[in-house]
């Protein structure tokens, strides 16, 4: 199958291109920059120049693939409501190319916007009472509202952490922190949870999805169902040889910035829906296993 790939040179984008060339699929990544362009010319995959605000460029992959997988998003959190808009629009305008082709479309989103304080499943919607859920949960209903039109089109929901050596996401950053400030920190008694996989067993996911996903079907990439915060402070705090300190509601905003409303969700997620339809079985390092591994914290 010719797939097309947006966000191809991504920290999720380059294993999804890795594994997709792997098992006998052909790639055509949409790459915004000379750099990822070489990447992914490098890895043996076609390249289309073009971004998700390129919507000419979005139709061009569409129309020249067997299918489609978006893992594109613009990750600027100063104009979250914006770049949600864009995420719905991109999705949109693929799914108008692909309409009455039976093709696959795999949207990404992501477990933080699905109901806390329970273990969220599959066939959880996300929560629009929280800010995160009204803004990008409507992603989903536009994408599954293509089945009707002819798409295959799927949701792959990602847990707050894809870890893995070369991570540049929410645990590197709260390793960052660490560094600067001098504590690692959790929020209040910490033991609420995020659910976690591994960037490797993400990748195969999306290959089974494509593969074997079922049109309508909403898919969790979780490996584990929730690693409590106060855990993954104390790795970080033993490695890095700095105190591991609660702060307050009060004093999580100016301490984690941003960060702060994903270090007090309590966002457990099963994936077991998933691994049955899909036949996934997550096989690499647990998040706390790859955090002692130490790759995180070379300087």
């Amino acid at each position: 199958m010719r797939v097309f790939v947006t966000g191809a040179t991504g920290w999720i984008g380059l294993p999804v291109v890795k594994r997709l060339l792997r098992t006998g699929h052909q790639v055509l990544g949409l790459a915004r920059s000379d750099k990822g362009a070489e990447a992914l010319t490098a890895l043996g995959a076609e390249v289309l120049r073009g971004s998700l605000q390129d919507l000419d460029s979005l139709k061009k992959g569409a129309s020249e693939s067997d299918g489609v997988i978006h893992l594109a998003f613009i990750h600027d959190f100063a104009d979250y409501q914006g770049n949600c808009r864009t995420d719905r629009q991109a999705i949109e305008t693929m799914g108008a190319v692909l309409a009455g082709s039976n093709r696959p479309l795999i949207i990404t989103s992501g477990t933080l916007m699905l109901p806390f304080g329970r273990v969220a499943s599959e066939e959880d919607t996300p929560d629009l009472s929280t800010p995160g859920g009204a803004a990008r949960g409507p992603s989903e209903k536009v994408a599954l509202s293509l089945v009707d039109q002819g798409v295959r089109a799927m949701v792959m929901r990602l847990p707050p952490t894809n870890h893995g050596d070369g991570d540049h996401g929410f645990i590197a950053m709260l390793v960052a922190i660490a560094r600067e400030k001098g504590v690692s920190a959790y929020i209040g008694d910490g033991l609420n949870h995020w659910p976690a996989v591994h960037v490797l067993d993400t990748a195969r996911a999306y290959q089974l999805a494509l593969d074997k996903g079922i049109a309508g079907s909403v898919y969790h990439a979780v490996a584990e169902e929730g690693v409590p915060i106060k855990s993954i402070a104390e790795v970080i705090g033993r490695h890095l040889d700095v105190p591991v300190v609660s702060k307050t509601l009060a004093e999580a905003q100016e301490h984690f910035g941003w960060l702060e409303f994903a270090l007090t969700a309590d966002n457990k997620a099963t994936s077991v829906i998933t691994q049955e339809q899909l036949g996934w079985n997550p096989v690499e390092a647990s998040l706390l296993d790859d955090l002692n591994k130490g790759t995180y914290f070379k300087a």
